[in-house]
């Protein structure tokens, strides 16, 4: 059990620094391929999938930590 959630973190450990590497500082990912420069702007396509990904791996790799921490007590 305990390795399973081991496994578990690492897999999302590795995925959440890739999610927040792929997105830009501030900027969003249009900027990537020359675009940028707007004030506002609304998340689409890719980037929209990428910002909910990050969310989503972050409450995963939350929830197996707080797991792990209640599991060896």
């Amino acid at each position: 059990m305990r390795f399973g959630l081991q496994i578990i973190q690492v897999i999302s450990a590795v995925l959440l620094m890739a999610l927040i590497l792929i997105q830009s500082k501030g900027v969003g990912l249009g900027s990537t391929f020359g675009g940028g420069g707007e004030v506002y702007y609304t998340r689409r396509g890719a980037e929209k999938f990428i910002f909910w990904g990050t969310i989503f791996v972050a409450i995963v790799f939350t929830l197996s930590s707080l797991a792990g921490v209640l599991l060896t007590k």
